[in-house]
């Protein structure tokens, strides 16, 4: 590796040791944001105290948002390269959808009762189906050279469009009852809903990924400065393809746990997904121009809608406050980015 590579590498780690551990958080909007959320869950703890800090709240709780944090987790990537995906909601229907056909068509036209070959092929084909978008959002981008927004709006529509064809604009809705009991519904450990499970498990590897491996530095080197990384011997194309790619790979898996849970593809489900994922990830304090970001601000951005939800739903509040709440959350979150941005940029 080059020596200007290995700078890249090491000087985020190097910076940030050198500050006070006080001075880190203060600056960091993963803490903000976390102390935002710890706010929420005390204020609706106080005003509804026998209902939503109960235990089946935390678990609906987790289970609404673990399809949406496996979404976010590939945005994440994306949004620290500095770019955008505004087709992972489609391509989670598509990929569902596909997953659907496959196990209706491997069992002669209704699956309800199919076993766990059927669903594993059916898994197989929603990751397959999934890639192959992430594959070609990321080639447009990086080696046509066309803008993300643009591309990956096209796509929105097209996957969209595929997957009403795949069965004439209905949903698919003869899913295995064994995956729905297990997957989507089934508990392990007594109370851990095993598709939260899941969700934490693809969460852990996405921050092991991000955070500690060659794959993640060189993700936030390409976000801050695609140009520099380029000329330190980072191979920024083939970064950006692989980067796109992973969060069509995690759509795909997205949509195979959503139809788990459904028990259908749900189409009109999913049509704000890609907008709800871009939200969480920007909440959670990633940058929207680029190398800078977390896994955990990102796990902590997709509640704050989910706590936001319930708890107006307990206390009887209008669901159009939560709209109007998330969008006040998230002018702040990038406020807040851009006054740190500004700062740093006239030291």
């Amino acid at each position: 590796m080059s020596a200007p590579a290995k700078d890249i590498q090491q000087a985020p780690e190097a910076g940030f040791g050198k500050r006070p551990l006080g001075k880190r958080l203060a600056g960091a909007n993963t803490f903000w944001i976390a102390l935002v959320l710890l706010a929420l869950i005390i204020v609706f703890s106080a005003i509804a105290p026998g209902e939503f800090p109960t235990l089946f709240t935390f678990q609906t709780l987790l289970i609404e948002t673990a399809v949406l944090l496996v979404l976010s987790v590939g945005m994440t990537f994306v949004i620290i390269t500095s770019g955008i995906d505004l087709s992972v909601g489609s391509v989670l229907i598509f990929a569902g959808m596909v997953a659907g056909k496959v196990m209706e068509a491997m069992s002669g036209g209704n699956a309800s009762n199919a076993g766990w070959g059927v669903i594993t092929a059916g898994l197989l084909a929603a990751v397959v189906a999934g890639t192959l978008w992430g594959l070609l959002n990321g080639f447009l981008i990086a080696v046509a050279g066309i803008p993300p927004l643009i591309v990956t709006l096209g796509t929105m529509g097209a996957a969209l469009g595929a997957a009403y064809l795949l069965n004439n604009g209905s949903d698919v809705r003869s899913i295995p009852v064994a995956l729905n009991q297990t997957l989507g519904y089934g508990t392990s450990f007594g109370v851990v809903p095993n598709l939260v499970i899941v969700a934490v498990v693809i969460t852990l590897i996405g921050a092991w990924l991000l955070h500690t491996t060659k794959f993640g530095r060189y993700t936030y080197a390409v976000g801050s400065n695609a140009e520099g990384a380029r000329r330190a011997g980072i191979g920024v194309t083939a970064h950006l393809l692989k980067v796109y790619t992973l969060t069509g790979f995690l759509a795909g898996i997205a949509g195979f746990l959503s139809l788990a849970y459904y028990a259908s593809t749900t189409i009109s489900a999913h049509t704000t997904d890609n907008l709800n994922a871009i939200a969480a990830v920007v909440m959670g304090g990633t940058s929207l121009f680029g190398g800078v970001g977390s896994v955990l601000g990102t796990v902590i951005g997709v509640f704050i809608p989910a706590v936001l939800k319930k708890g107006f739903n307990i206390t009887h509040v209008q669901d159009f406050w939560q709209m109007i709440a998330v969008g006040a959350v998230l002018i702040a979150a990038v406020w807040f980015d851009q006054r740190r941005r500004r700062r740093r940029n006239s030291r």
